[in-house]
């Protein structure tokens, strides 16, 4: 199949890649200039690299061509700081969609899998696990603009039939995964543990949250493309919660020196906690999550290591 990977180039999107060119796949990303490539692709590969800018219908027009599904992780903006500029959020993230969604239309592709967020389209949770029929109020303007371009695939695929598939990604983490950002629990945690610097916690350390391996997310986008059932939204999660303390704890034990904690007051838009039920993508797209947390944070802790030396 030949697949267009909007933000190809990133933590999850190369994992992704990385996935579907295993498996055979056309794979073309699409990428902001002078993001560089993340490997040197083998000449067997099917790959092609383009740059351009996503919210340019010229650009998005001739990177969909000749395709046979979308993939669409491209995200301008981070949950903690979304609030700051939610004009900017959703100009760049929600209007952009809909302008990739016109020229899919008009090229008469017929299926998009969307990168949604697990950790924010819900907000506080009535009930755990959370299902995706759980009530979503998310309280930061990155899960607003989420659902916001959820429910437009919904509506193109009622007006255009194009099949959508939504992942809601609990908290991704592992290799490649951009510290400089300071999205990410994980990464953020070992980055700092690793240069022998204090993890900053926000609260007590008892917000908890359901941490899934960036591999296990590029095996559901594997079998979402493969997938023609009914559902269209799908938790994407590990099924388990790890609290704040619990992560610094399993970090501690991958390293030589004692991790350095230090704790600040809680902010508003922290929620308690967050776990998903993965129970829908184990029975419809025969999925499930294969790297269990402790495995992770040694994968990603020996992988940032490498980084560092």
């Amino acid at each position: 199949m030949k697949c267009i990977i909007f933000g190809g180039g990133g933590f999850i999107g190369s994992t992704i890649a990385d996935k579907l060119l295993a498996e055979g796949h056309h794979v073309k990303i699409f990428e902001r200039p002078r993001v560089p490539q993340y490997r040197i692709f083998s000449k067997e590969e099917k790959i092609e690299w383009v740059s351009g800018d996503f919210s340019s219908s010229h650009d998005i027009a001739k990177a969909i061509n000749g395709m046979d599904a979308v993939l669409h992780l491209v995200s301008t903006t981070l949950p903690k700081s979304s609030n700051e500029d939610p004009v900017y959020d959703v100009e760049s993230n929600v209007v952009s969609t809909l302008k990739m969604l016109n020229e899919s239309v008009a090229q008469k592709i017929k299926k998009i899998i969307f990168i949604s967020s697990g950790g924010t389209v819900y907000g506080s949770p009535i009930y755990l696990p959370i299902d995706e029929i759980h009530p979503t109020n998310p309280i930061v303007s990155y899960g607003v603009t989420k659902l916001t371009i959820e429910k437009y695939l919904k509506i193109y695929q009622k007006a255009y039939g194009i099949q959508p598939i939504i992942l809601r990604v609990a908290n991704p983490y592992g290799e490649r995964q951009r510290v400089e950002t300071a999205q990410g629990a994980v990464g953020v945690f070992i980055n700092r543990a690793l240069r022998d610097m204090p993890i900053e916690i926000w609260g007590d350390g008892s917000i908890t949250r359901d941490y899934i391996h960036v591999s296990d997310v590029a095996d559901a986008f594997s079998l979402a493309l493969q997938y023609s059932g009914s559902e269209s939204c799908f938790n994407i999660s590990s099924g388990t919660g790890t609290s704040l303390n619990q992560l610094i704890d399993l970090i501690d034990n991958n390293l030589e020196n004692p991790v350095k904690r230090n704790y600040q007051p809680g902010r508003p838009f922290d929620v308690p906690i967050s776990v998903l039920s993965n129970q829908l993508a184990i029975k419809e797209l025969n999925w499930k999550p294969s790297i269990s947390i402790e495995d992770g944070i040694t994968r990603t802790a020996k992988w940032m290591r490498n980084q560092l030396n």
